[in-house]
């Protein structure tokens, strides 16, 4: 209700006997959605805001106002050192207008999401401040005056239209009246109500209350009320901070458990799909059993075989497929190394799952903690905000192709697209760097600067081929082959799309993808 006539009224009479003697100074706005007004009376400064975003209107009445050096317009120039001469409350109307001598006003029209401020030249509308709103050139202020007929007679003729007939009561009034059974009450009753009511929005108290996680300010009392004021200017100002303050817990209240609700989700998605992954590896042991077959029959003719019908060690009939070109023994050293690897699958697909367990049960931890968290105040000491990278950094690392990492005293540079890939690559990687791809799948190239009489240390190489798989086509896979070599033993072949290269003497390193 601090949009509602009746509030409004209230309002505009407490800002009638405020500002007598005053004279209005400066008018300017350094916000599209913000008008500031400032009047004084040669001892003191009083100011109003007006607040009108598509959102949330709201006036207020702040005790000190300090105007930006930059990014600030003057505004209604014509009433600027014009004696304040009286407040006018137009009728059954969400509006009220500040009166100035030379026939000069400025009314606060709070309709919502339409609210505007209008400067007034003899009753006419002669500038707006929102200028989108042009039905608000209106020619004569007096049709904002909008007469209503509360007598008795019209109270029953229209008993089913009673929100329309009295417009201007408003959603919390009419809420008020429901809790008070009006719906059910004999038609004296009825009446009798409705007339208390009225009553007492015309002397009432001011009540800040929080409905649905919302603050509001009702002229009754709804809900659960936070506070209560008898000057109006006391009670908008409370509620006009308190409103914006709530506004900002709920935003970022909301964007962190969506956060962690999806980082909950992602974890269990992964969990579940890796531990079928997982179970499939273990399942399928054929390399080790081929490798052991084959060892035991070193003595059969494999020569230009593909594949070779064998028995296992429990006598079931097996196939193994085979390289021609290799001896019994090196496919069985094949299958043996398959086989190894696959524990090493096995191990990191395990540790990764470790892992995105404790991410799971922090942030569920985390979630169950926002639960008591009911101020922005402990939000932010629970979820504080990360520092921002230095603007200069920044602006550095838009200028080159790639993104820079540092680990353990190395940098390394990861491209950002496929033509940046070739810049990198072809512009500033050097012969002695270390050059890193994900092996067989689109991907960054990434870099690994050298660093004189330095080896590139084991650890250093694993944490780039992380980022390698990280920025590429596996990034979703547990575990990635990554194929890395000196930047010297790297060449592009004319006519070859932007990105591709021609690698040689490379070695594979398998890891697990990693921002």
């Amino acid at each position: 209700m601090h949009n509602n006539f009746y509030f409004l009224r209230q309002l505009s009479n407490e800002l009638h006997h405020r500002l007598t003697d005053f004279t209005l100074v400066s008018c300017f706005s350094q916000n599209k959605d913000e008008l500031i007004i400032e009047l004084n009376n040669r001892e003191k400064s009083f100011f109003i805001k007006a607040y009108l975003s598509p959102t949330f209107s709201c006036l207020s009445f702040p005790a000190q106002f300090n105007r930006a050096k930059k990014n600030s317009v003057d505004l209604f120039e014509e009433v600027i050192l014009k004696e304040f001469t009286g407040v006018t409350q137009f009728e059954n109307e969400r509006s009220f207008s500040l009166n100035f001598s030379h026939g000069l006003s400025i009314v606060f029209k709070m309709h919502g999401n339409r609210s505007n401020v209008l400067l007034t030249q003899d009753q006419r509308v002669a500038k707006i401040f929102r200028n989108q709103f042009k039905e608000d050139y209106i020619d004569n202020l007096e049709s904002l005056h909008k007469p209503i007929d509360w007598s008795k007679d019209v109270f029953w003729k229209y008993q089913d239209q009673l929100h329309e007939k009295f417009f201007t009561l408003g959603k919390p009034v009419w809420q008020y009246l429901e809790m008070q059974q009006f719906a059910i009450l004999k038609a004296q009753a009825k009446w009798n109500l409705f007339q208390q009511t009225i009553e007492k929005l015309r002397a009432p108290k001011f009540h800040i209350i929080k409905d649905d996680n919302k603050i509001r300010l009702t002229l009754l009392p709804l809900g659960n009320v936070l506070a209560t004021y008898a000057d109006p200017i006391k009670a908008i100002n409370d509620f006009f901070l308190q409103y914006t303050t709530n506004e900002a817990f709920q935003k970022e209240y909301n964007a962190i458990v969506k956060q962690l609700s999806s980082k909950i989700m992602a974890c269990e998605s992964y969990i579940e799909k890796n531990r079928s992954k997982l179970q499939e590896i273990k399942v399928d042991s054929r390399f080790k059993l081929w490798a052991d077959v084959l060892m035991a029959h070193l003595n059969v003719d494999i020569k230009g075989k593909t594949q070779i019908e064998l028995t296992d060690f429990e006598q079931h009939p097996i196939t193994i497929k085979l390289k021609p070109e290799l001896s019994i023994q090196k496919n069985a050293e094949i299958f043996y190394r398959k086989s190894k690897n696959q524990e090493i699958e096995i191990n990191k697909i395990q540790e990764s799952i470790d892992q995105k367990q404790k991410e799971l049960l922090e942030a569920s931890n985390q979630l169950s903690r926002l639960e008591l968290v009911d101020n922005l105040e402990g939000l932010r000491q629970l979820f504080p905000k990360k520092n921002k990278e230095p603007i200069s950094s920044m602006k550095r690392e838009s200028q080159v192709p790639f993104h820079v990492v540092e680990f353990q005293g190395f940098q390394i540079w990861i491209g950002k697209n496929a033509s940046n890939n070739d810049e990198l690559t072809q512009r500033y990687a050097f012969k002695e760097d270390l050059w890193l791809h994900a092996r067989d799948v689109a991907g960054s190239h990434v870099v690994i600067k050298h660093q004189a009489n330095k080896p590139f240390p084991k650890e250093v190489i694993e944490r780039a081929a992380e980022l390698a798989a990280f920025n590429s086509k596996r990034k979703n896979e547990s575990l990635c082959p990554v194929i890395y070599t000196q930047k010297k033993f790297v060449r592009k072949r004319k006519g070859d799309p932007p990105g591709a290269v021609v690698v040689e003497k490379e070695k594979v390193i398998m890891v697990t993808p990693k921002l």
